[in-house]
């Protein structure tokens, strides 16, 4: 009876390693968003202002339940990476815009979503894959002015996914004081995409076909205004689509 509760006792040991071994490799499973800069890796490297609290020291640990569309993830331990009234730093970035992803375990992913002022823009389908240690996607034609960008990393195993909100303007090359307030109507007011003051109205291109196929970079001409494609499409009427659409709206043109 000894020797069997003895036998006992040494699988119930190797049972709690296990166990534990487990619930480590979960607890790492953590990553966040390096460049560029997310809010908690600006805490975690003090370029902030303002104190972020606990954060700091885990800029990788922003986890919560899949779905939310909070900087935080709704993790309240975090909460004040969904203040807007701070004042986070903003990078001057260009429309096509590489997102870098630190993890520090490679968790089976089913997908990473980037959402531009709470839209989603871009995803990039998983399908339970292992990732490298770094990962970088390219969210490609941003809107000109100042947004910020959710990026959510959802895991394939678990109920939850990881969170990182960066703040940019796209096209800035000087202050980020909030002048242009986020707003994406600068690119379709009428002007040639800032490039002139207005005066000077493009000619337009071949007229926009339902039936044909157009690529990444095609111009076409509908309405009398000048669209780009930003990636292959067919069947889509230029202007009906939204600024998260395939097309591109680059203004008036001249027939």
């Amino acid at each position: 009876m000894k020797r069997m509760r003895t036998v006992f006792a040494g699988l119930a040991v190797v049972a709690g390693i296990i166990a534990g071994a487990g619930v480590a490799s979960s607890a790492s499973a953590h990553g966040w968003v390096t460049d560029p800069p997310s809010r908690q890796d600006l805490c975690s490297t003090g370029s902030t202002s303002f104190d972020c609290g606990s954060i700091k020291y885990e800029p990788q640990s922003v986890e919560a339940p899949k779905g939310s569309l909070k900087c935080s993830g709704g993790n309240a331990a975090f909460g004040i990476l969904d203040d807007n009234s701070r004042p986070w730093p903003v990078k001057n970035v260009s429309s096509d815009l590489s997102i870098t992803w630190k993890l520090t375990a490679r968790h089976a992913t089913a997908s990473w979503e980037y959402f531009v002022d709470g839209q989603l823009f871009k995803t990039v389908n998983d399908h339970g894959a292992q990732p490298a240690a770094s990962v970088t996607h390219v969210l490609p034609n941003l809107p000109a002015g100042k947004h910020t960008i959710l990026a959510r990393w959802t895991i394939a195993d678990t109920t939850n996914a990881f969170y990182s909100c960066i703040d940019v303007n796209v096209g800035g090359t000087g202050s980020t004081d909030g002048t242009t307030d986020g707003s994406t109507d600068g690119s379709t007011d009428g002007t040639t995409d800032g490039s002139t003051d207005g005066t000077t109205i493009p000619a337009c291109g071949a007229a926009w076909d339902k039936n044909a196929v157009y690529t990444t970079g095609a111009k076409v001409d509908h309405n009398g205004r000048s669209y780009t494609a930003k990636w292959w499409t067919r069947g889509e009427t230029p202007g009906s689509t939204g600024q998260w659409g395939v097309w591109t709206d680059n203004g008036a043109c001249a027939a």
